[in-house]
């Protein structure tokens, strides 16, 4: 006698609606992200999915990063995966971080370096963190900065990548006592000098036009306003040796 469950014909096998949606989905994700470990990965992925968090994909793919044969750690498009993953709130749990962080199969022993330099306990503050992971891709205070502002930017990819001046301050701030060699008066000075650039360019310009004047990807840092909101974004124009 057959068992109840013997497959006779393909017409016997009910393949859920969903399914090809989401197989398709995980595929275009897995293409665009390259996971070193892919099923590290795809339980980080489905995980999130179910929850309704933010999934572990970045927004694109990264063409120098997956012609790689060997792993070289974070990059801007993970640091933006766990900066939305994690900005949510202010601060975070050193557990939730470690999670993230091999869901994007990242390696551990350079977390425990950003922990230990940033002498993070049990609970992480993300944009001390994320300021850490800017310096490491980075390397120089002005470079670290480009990256945050590329990150952070809500500009369309190639534009004037704005931030708040306000966001900009706490984490040049933070990167400056980091690096120890930068005097506190020469911290306030560029602060100071900055925020005139910004109200200078204010009076400049007003609305959305004025604000987007410049081209992003180059080493000058340059100040916009829009609206009420002080932003600034880096150009290809001019010097860049005084933010050093």
């Amino acid at each position: 006698m057959p068992l109840p469950d013997t497959i006779y014909c393909g017409q016997q096998i009910h393949i859920p609606p969903q399914l090809p949606d989401i197989l398709k989905s995980f595929t275009k994700a897995a293409i665009r992200t390259q996971p070193t470990d892919v099923l590290q990965w795809a339980e980080a992925y489905f995980t999130a999915l179910s929850k309704g968090e933010f999934l572990p994909v970045k927004e694109r793919l990264e063409m120098n990063i997956a012609s790689q044969t060997t792993d070289t750690g974070l990059t801007p498009g993970l640091l933006k995966v766990l900066h939305k993953q994690l900005s949510q709130r202010q601060k975070c749990s050193r557990k939730e971080l470690q999670n993230k962080w091999k869901g994007v199969c990242l390696p551990p022993e350079q977390l425990e370096t950003l922990l230990s330099l940033g002498s993070f306990g049990s609970v992480v503050d993300w944009m001390s963190f994320f300021a850490l992971g800017c310096s490491t891709l980075g390397g120089s205070l002005m470079t670290s900065l480009k990256f945050a502002c590329e990150i952070l930017t809500e500009d369309e990819e190639g534009g004037a990548a704005r931030i708040p001046f306000t966001t900009f301050v706490t984490l040049y701030t933070y990167l400056a006592h980091l690096d120890g060699d930068i005097p506190q008066e020469h911290m306030d000075r560029f602060l100071e000098s900055l925020q005139e650039r910004v109200h200078h360019r204010a009076a400049e310009a007003t609305g959305e036009q004025g604000a987007h004047m410049g081209v992003a990807g180059g080493l000058t840092l340059m100040a916009a306003h829009t609206g009420t909101v002080m932003h600034l974004y880096f150009s290809t124009a001019g010097d860049a040796n005084w933010l050093l």
